[in-house]
């Protein structure tokens, strides 16, 4: 963290304002203050400024050993020593044209301005997104959901050796009955250490093929996999294949749901706080609140 603020410091403002709002944080806190301070015990001294006893109120949790407590006041004497003089440094080092006070302010009212975005976001934000708003979305959009990676619709299961059960398993994997694949769910539950039996669930191959012996399953043979099963020294495998959806071919709607309700909700809550805005500044015109001089 002290290289990047350093590096900020020398390339005026190419790191973030958080950053420089925790030292100045750190330097107005436990500098000293204009309260009266001939009751309270100073702890240390650094360039100019001083830690008080009082600036560790609430530090200590109660009930805290005399031992323990004694750590974490020394243990924290040594830290603010330390930042207090990288504070120094950092300031020696401004660059004159670096406006600090505006950042500040500028800092500040960011900080007010996300807070209240906030508090309107969760007040009246519709968070739900119907199935025919994704779909909508998806017809409007879907050229932008290029598959980088081949996908794939499968069952399988990756159960421990000695397999339990092992003929009524293969019975279950094999059966068409409804029944069966319920059967087949609770099975899994019970004794598979992977497995995927949702019809709807796309799968990268890529990480699908974790959860196989290494080359198993891959890019250049996975339209070959289309049901097999094997073994290895620990595990027996069971690979079905559905549907597969090549590199570059559009993702179906439901690999992209998540991703899609996150854009409709992200555009929907800027649309509110851009009528926010407006409504705002219409009110505040109409009392002559605001003026406009230039024209």
């Amino acid at each position: 963290m002290r290289h990047f603020y350093f590096e900020y410091i020398s390339m005026h403002l190419k790191i973030a304002l958080p950053l420089l709002f925790l030292f100045f944080f750190i330097f107005f806190s436990c500098g000293p203050t204009n309260e009266n301070r001939d009751n309270d015990r100073l702890l240390a001294k650094a360039s100019n400024k001083s830690l008080y006893l009082s600036d560790l109120d609430g530090m200590l949790p109660e009930g805290t050993t005399s031992a323990d407590s004694s750590l974490i006041i020394n243990a924290y004497i040594q830290r603010w020593i330390k930042e207090t003089l990288l504070l120094r440094e950092a300031e020696r080092r401004l660059p004159n044209d670096l406006n600090i006070d505006q950042l500040v302010r500028d800092y500040r009212a960011s900080l007010i301005r996300d807070n209240y975005e906030k508090v309107l976001v969760e007040e009246f934000l519709d968070s739900t997104v119907t199935q025919t708003e994704l779909t909508a979305f998806y017809e409007k959009n879907k050229g932008q959901y290029q598959l980088d990676v081949p996908i794939v619709r499968c069952h399988f299961l990756k159960v421990p050796l000695p397999v339990p059960e092992e003929s009524m398993l293969r019975e279950l994997w094999n059966s068409k009955d409804t029944s069966d694949y319920k059967k087949l769910i609770t099975y899994s539950n019970a004794y598979a250490e992977v497995h995927s039996l949702e019809d709807s669930t796309w799968q990268r191959i890529d990480n699908l093929a974790l959860a196989f012996p290494k080359g198993t399953i891959t890019v250049e043979n996975i339209s070959g996999k289309k049901d097999f099963t094997q073994k290895d020294d620990n595990y027996q495998f069971y690979f079905r294949l559905l549907e597969i959806r090549n590199k570059k071919e559009i993702a179906p709607l439901s690999y992209i749901e998540n991703q899609a309700r996150k854009v409709i909700l992200h555009r929907r809550k800027i649309e509110l706080l851009e009528d926010k805005k407006g409504q705002l500044f219409d009110i505040e015109l109409r009392k002559n609140n605001v003026e406009i001089f230039y024209q």
